[in-house]
């Protein structure tokens, strides 16, 4: 009694309004307890979208086709919301069929209503979306980014709760060390994924952004590329290669030049690919060997 009367004045002093609220929000609980688990239908003006939604990108034809199947056959599958207070629902999954709805015109609409806190909205609407192979590779990697670091997963365990092999969620988050300027094509269809994977493995921006204009200007498949890269590398270790030889037979020339001029006569160096070799001092005489033989000794 003394808590049932202590909440009575407590609401009593703060006038009828603060009593007619409490009492709605209590009736909204108790309706909303026993939608949980069942199909309803609510206004569509209740429905906020969702924040966690990884998707970025919603076609307006694709829309303009699902909305006129709505308008003919209605929802086929219900939305998924999660409960908010005061009327209020938030979107779970359905953000396509929810704008679409929109568009067509509708004023409510089939939801399945369950508990959700943040995290797991975060995650089913991350794991909904994948699943539905919807996304394009650039929201893919963004998914798996926020799963692992926002929900606390390894890329392990990500694996077998979306059913993904390793290597295919490691390839998708690696797209995004990309230039943003290339993710954008990717998004876009610029690009496919299997151009955007090579071009992660060349290090330097200029050589990226040249390659990704080649790709688009003179519509490179992704084994043309391939074939570029892989004659770029040849040519570098050429290079590189000639350039270490050139080095090296600079460093002998300016050696040769070194003694000629410090013992005023011919010098020849010899050396293996093993690294050993000798020097060879020239004389034509005993005299000029004397001579020779008297530098050194200076």
């Amino acid at each position: 009694m003394t808590n049932y009367n202590t909440k009575n004045r407590s609401a009593l002093g703060k006038g009828l309004s603060a009593l007619l609220e409490n009492s709605e929000i209590n009736n909204n609980s108790r309706r909303v307890n026993k939608l949980l688990g069942t199909i309803t239908n609510i206004p569509i003006s209740c429905i906020e979208e969702n924040p966690f939604n990884p998707r970025t990108n919603f076609e307006k034809e694709p829309l303009t086709e699902l909305s006129n199947s709505i308008k003919e056959h209605g929802i086929i599958q219900p939305l998924t919301v999660r409960e908010l207070g005061r009327g209020k629902y938030q979107l779970i999954s359905g953000e396509r069929r929810l704008r679409a709805s929109k568009i067509a015109g509708l004023n409510s609409l089939p939801v399945y209503i369950i508990i959700s806190n943040d995290q797991k909205m975060l995650e089913m609407a991350l794991v909904e979306n994948i699943q539905r192979e919807n996304l394009n590779p650039i929201e893919i990697g963004l998914s798996y980014t926020r799963l692992i670091k926002e929900c606390n997963l390894t890329q392990e365990k990500l694996s077998k709760k979306i059913s993904k092999s390793r290597s295919n969620i490691a390839n998708h988050i690696r797209l995004l060390k990309l230039p943003i300027v290339i993710q954008s094509g990717v998004k876009s269809k610029k690009i496919s994924m299997g151009h955007a994977r090579a071009l992660i493995s060349i290090d330097n921006y200029n050589q990226q952004m040249k390659l990704y204009d080649r790709i688009i200007s003179e519509k490179l498949s992704v084994r043309d590329l391939e074939s570029i890269l892989r004659d770029t590398k040849t040519k570098s270790l050429d290079k590189n290669t000639n350039q270490k030889k050139s080095t090296k037979n600079q460093d002998d020339f300016i050696l040769k030049q070194y003694l000629s001029n410090k013992l005023s006569t011919k010098i020849d160096i010899k050396k293996s690919k093993k690294g050993n070799g000798k020097i060879i001092i020239n004389f034509s005489s005993n005299k000029e060997f004397n001579r020779i033989i008297e530098l050194f000794k200076k």
